[in-house]
């Protein structure tokens, strides 16, 4: 193998051009030589040392070869940079007779794009030998036949060129002719029979020679044919054609048996030398299998399809023979007519089939289109839909680009299907369609995104742990691993908020649960931020806001505050028999711990020692009486007061109250029956008050006496005296009515008591209220009425 032309470049520089020149092509073809019939697999070139690059940059920049012909007929190792043949190859397969013979191939670079032209030189080796298309030829020659004529003879084909193409005819000796080699206008060579002296018919009539062939091979090759030779009777009239050369044009698409032309040839002999038949000369087997003319007539017709692409033009050589065997040679030039037969070919060379998305400008597709026709027919146009994101480039002899015109994302398409349209310029048009497909890879571009921007759920009090109480929801448009979205609680705002101790979160579906049992008393509500995070590289994440709201449960009992109810000495209210109706008793507080309509509360009498004589108002608690206390009423009475809410279900309390109606104070101690036991230890105590009593009243009337005398017997004026008296010292302090809200009433009363002067019981009598403003100094509290109510007072 011999490397005809070889290029020596700088390594650094070729590399610094290829970094800056990204995409143009070398136009200086690499030529190298090969001789035909070489085995598969055999070496050519060393590409990496020839282009200047380093070992393993053809793998890296993902280097190619592609030939002009549809056959791959060089194979490039990209790890040793050596271009190596991939079948063996046959010049005259390849070229015919055409010299040289070239095998035009690019060796293309995707990353970044280059193209190198190269070019590979087929040598012919001597593998064929001259072969005649007849194993015999008869030549007629009339004996009148002058020494010096040339008798044209049949040429052999030798399909190899050049040096071991044919050379060279010779003939048997012998006395009467030779042989001429004479050189054809179109290269090949013509054997001419030489007749050396005269013939006599009578003398031999027939001659039989062998014609050799010889090519210029070492050592050489040759054909041989058998040549014989008859002595005609005198016929001096050979025919002649009208026109030579024919010339006509024929469209490659005609139909088989349609007529090319008419030939014709006259003879001016007379008779049988005078008729002429027709017949092609020297004809190849691609002629004889074409065409074919009839002997009678002289038309020329057709019978194989004509191909443009292979064959643009036919010599056919034809003779005209007469009866006395004397012919005349002609030749018709047949132009074949290029039509639109030939639809664009689109072959692809390299593919990429998944693109990621958001990247640059990516190579897609290299390919390259062709059109056997020729002229304007053999034009074309090379397009794809214009709605798509991609750029169609030419670079090199037919070659195209296919990329990515703008970043892909994957979110809005996801395939791409790309029709290649090439159209001729010929008519009618034609055009060939290539689609492909185009797979955008997902990149991580996309972060979750919630279907709300914040979420309200509600939750009822009491719930059990681990309720689900709601979701939340983010989705992603990426997708694989990309678009898998983990759900989690993030920090909360409030240090002070037990975020971890309320609720739980499912990292895989975003439900929501609540840790513990919810008390709408101690938290109303709070709010917490969920993030949601895919799990692509690097993760992208985004949050919501979620609002909890405790909805409050009857859970709570009503309380009864006044009077209380804790099992000690019941609390018992006095109540003077002469109160008008409507007289307040007391009144009972209570208070709910839940809260909206669960909280509102209503009171209603459950119980009574006498039905009728009490009344409960419903909405605020107070005890007042029904109607006018009579002499017949009993002194005490139990009332059972119902206290509930309004939730559901219904909860209640009960109050139990204890009324004593008195006439004065002297009844402010009667015992009750459920405190018999207290009222046995203060009998004795009460005889000893009844004694001092009545001894302090004896005391106190003898005075009044003595007074009254000593002021009689002064003269004074009479006057009666009204002794102010306060309770004494001993238990009554701590009985004195008192009245708060928090105690018997919710308003303040008192009055003043005073002994009658003639009273032998030692009972007390309610003589007035006290007035506004007036102090009373043996309790130590100034008391002041109250406006809201009639004989209300206030201690202060």
């Amino acid at each position: 193998m011999k490397k005809l032309g070889r290029i020596h470049p700088n390594r650094q520089v070729l590399a610094f051009i290829l970094m800056v020149f990204l995409s143009q092509v070398r136009l200086k073809p690499i030529r190298y030589s090969v001789l035909e019939e070489t085995e598969s697999g055999s070496f050519v070139a060393h590409l990496t040392k020839d282009l200047g690059l380093g070992i393993g940059e053809l793998a890296a920049w993902s280097a190619g070869v592609v030939s002009d012909d549809d056959k791959q007929r060089l194979q490039l190792d990209r790890q040793t940079g050596d271009l190596l043949l991939r079948e063996k190859l046959d010049r005259e397969e390849l070229s015919g007779p055409i010299e040289p013979c070239v095998l035009h191939f690019q060796v293309f670079l995707e990353m970044p794009m280059q193209f190198f032209q190269g070019e590979l030189l087929i040598q012919d080796i001597n593998d064929h030998s001259p072969v005649f298309p007849e194993r015999e030829v008869l030549l007629k020659i009339p004996e009148n036949s002058q020494p010096g004529t040339l008798f044209p003879l049949l040429i052999a084909e030798d399909l190899d060129v050049g040096s071991n193409g044919l050379q060279k005819y010779t003939i048997s000796p012998n006395s009467h002719f030779h042989i001429l080699t004479r050189n054809h206008s179109e290269g090949k060579k013509y054997p001419d029979l030489v007749q050396d002296k005269p013939l006599d018919r009578e003398e031999q009539p027939e001659f039989s020679l062998t014609l050799v062939a010889l090519d210029g091979g070492s050592p050489p090759r040759s054909g041989t044919v058998m040549v014989r030779i008859l002595i005609m009777d005198i016929n001096d009239n050979a025919p002649e054609f009208v026109h030579t050369p024919y010339g006509v044009q024929v469209l490659e698409n005609s139909p088989l048996d349609s007529p090319i032309v008419r030939v014709l040839a006259r003879d001016v002999d007379a008779g049988n030398f005078g008729s002429v038949s027709y017949g092609l000369f020297q004809a190849s087997d691609e002629i004889r299998q074409t065409f074919s003319i009839n002997e009678v007539t002289g038309e020329i017709q057709l019978k194989k399809k004509l191909d443009f692409e292979k064959n643009k033009s036919y010599h056919v050589e034809i003779e005209a023979t007469d009866g006395g065997g004397l012919s005349g040679k002609g030749t018709v030039v047949i132009e074949v007519v290029d039509v639109n037969d030939n639809p664009p070919e689109l072959i692809i060379s390299s593919l990429t089939s998944s693109i990621p998305e958001n990247a640059p400008e990516t190579v897609v597709s290299i390919f390259r289109i062709r059109d056997r026709d020729s002229g304007e027919n053999g034009k074309t146009i090379c397009s794809i839909p214009d709605n798509l994101p991609f750029v169609l480039k030419p670079t090199l002899k037919n070659f195209y680009t296919l990329v990515t015109g703008r970043p892909l994302d994957r979110e809005t398409r996801a395939e791409y299907n790309i029709t290649i349209t090439v159209t001729d310029l010929g008519t009618p048009r034609l055009k060939t369609q290539q689609s492909i497909t185009v797979q955008v890879s997902n990149v991580n571009d996309n972060a979750p995104t919630f279907t709300q921007t914040s979420y309200t759920l509600f939750v009822r009090e009491n719930n059990s742990p681990a309720l689900h109480i709601g979701s939340v929801s983010a989705t992603d448009r990426d997708s694989g691993t990309n678009a898998q979205v983990t759900y989690l609680l993030l920090p909360p705002q409030d240090p002070h908020l037990p975020l971890a101790s309320l609720v739980s979160i499912n990292a895989d579906n975003g439900h929501l649960f609540a840790c513990r049992s919810l008390d709408y008393e101690a938290l109303q509500e709070f709010e917490f931020r969920v993030g949601a995070t895919d799990r692509g590289s690097p993760a992208l994440s985004s949050e919501a806001l979620v609002r909890v709201l405790v909805l409050g449960a009857n859970d709570n009992s009503p309380f009864v505050l006044h009077p209380l109810q804790n099992g000690s000495a019941p609390c018992t209210e006095l109540v003077p028999r002469p109160a008008e109706p409507g007289y307040l008793v007391t009144k009972v507080v209570a208070v709910d711990g839940d809260s909206g309509q669960n909280a509102w509360l209503s009171y209603q009498l459950l119980k009574a020692t006498e039905p009728g004589l009490f009344g409960v108002w419903a909405h605020n608690g107070e005890v007042r009486t029904a109607r006018l206390l009579s002499e017949r009423d009993a002194a005490k009475h139990r009332l059972v007061v119902l206290v509930k809410d309004n939730g559901e279900p219904l909860r209640s309390a009960t109050a139990t109250l204890h009324v004593l109606l008195v006439d004065g104070f002297s009844q402010l101690y009667l015992p009750l029956p459920e405190a018999a036991p207290a009222q046995a230890r203060a009998d004795s105590l009460t005889i000893y008050l009844v004694v001092a009593l009545a001894s302090v009243s004896s005391l106190f009337l003898l005075s009044v006496l003595l007074f009254v005398a000593v002021r009689l017997c002064r003269g004074s004026r009479a006057a009666s005296v009204v002794g102010r008296c306060s309770v004494p010292e001993g238990p009554f302090p701590g009985h004195q009515v008192g009245v708060s809200g928090t105690e018997t009433l919710s308003q303040s009363y008192q009055y003043e008591v005073c002994l009658t002067g003639d009273s032998g019981t030692g009972e007390f009598k309610f003589l007035k209220p006290i007035f506004p403003n007036l102090l009373v100094q043996d309790t130590g509290r100034e008391v002041k009425e109250n406006p809201n109510f009639r004989n209300s007072f206030v201690f202060s």
